[in-house]
This record gives structure tokens, C-alpha cells and sequence, in this order.
């Protein structure tokens, strides 16, 4: 896969979580995905997903930075939301806060097989 190719892959993919397109994102995702070290499965990482938005029903994902050394992207995606309970273990509320997340991924197979993801809670904590 070149480098240009998997960069429109990986928008695309962002572009259906955007969307909240559940049954495309096994267009994306491998079913033997890994998130942060566990196997979740491409069940798991959906039920992730809906549980995100779920608490965070303006989530939105906003490419900041993309770098793509195939089989790798290298992503920090942008955040200007309100969750509303409590995030990562954080009281927030419903307020407003804006963070990134730096997060690194392994394709095979034209499929999304290990994600690495880290928030930065110390903006959130910093806004709460």
C-alpha cells in the first residue's frame, strides 16, 4: 500500500466514525483488532465506539496531523466537545473542553489491526 493511499483510507475511516456508519466500519477494521495492547475484536472496538458517542453525543473527529509510513498512520485528532458525565474519570459534565489525542495505528490487509491511543487529560484538567 502506498502512502497516499492508506492517508484516503484512513480519512475515510474518520469520515464514517463521523457519521456514526456502524456496519461500514468493518470496511476499516480488522476483526482481530487490538486497542492499546488488548484484542477487542471489531465487536469490542465498535462497542467502544457507540459508548463514546453515547457520552459524548457532540463527538466529532477532526484530523490535526497525519503521517503515513505504511503499514502505519500516526494521527493526532482534535476534540472540542462536551461530554456528559463524567470522562476519564474526570467530572466534566457537560461542560465544554478541547483536547487532543495522539493516536498511532497498524494496517493489514487494508484493515485497521492495532491502535495505540493516549488523550491528553491534562487539557481536560485543566478546563475543568
Amino acid at each position: 500500500m502506498i502512502t497516499a493511499d492508506l492517508s484516503d483510507l484512513y480519512r475515510d475511516y474518520i469520515a464514517c466514525l463521523n457519521r456514526q456508519d456502524w456496519p461500514r466500519l468493518k470496511q476499516f477494521v480488522h476483526d482481530d483488532v487490538h486497542y492499546n495492547g488488548r484484542r477487542i475484536g471489531l465487536q469490542g472496538y465498535r462497542e467502544m465506539l457507540e459508548r463514546d458517542f453515547r457520552e459524548i453525543p457532540d463527538l466529532h473527529f477532526d484530523i490535526q496531523l497525519l503521517m503515513a509510513d505504511p503499514p502505519h498512520i500516526a494521527s493526532r485528532l482534535g476534540f472540542d466537545c462536551t461530554p456528559t458525565g463524567k470522562f476519564l474519570d474526570l467530572p466534566v459534565n457537560g461542560r465544554r473542553v478541547r483536547f487532543a489525542e495522539n493516536v498511532f495505528y497498524e494496517f493489514r490487509e487494508e484493515k485497521i489491526v492495532q491502535v495505540w491511543s493516549v488523550i491528553d487529560k491534562a487539557a481536560i484538567e485543566a478546563q475543568i
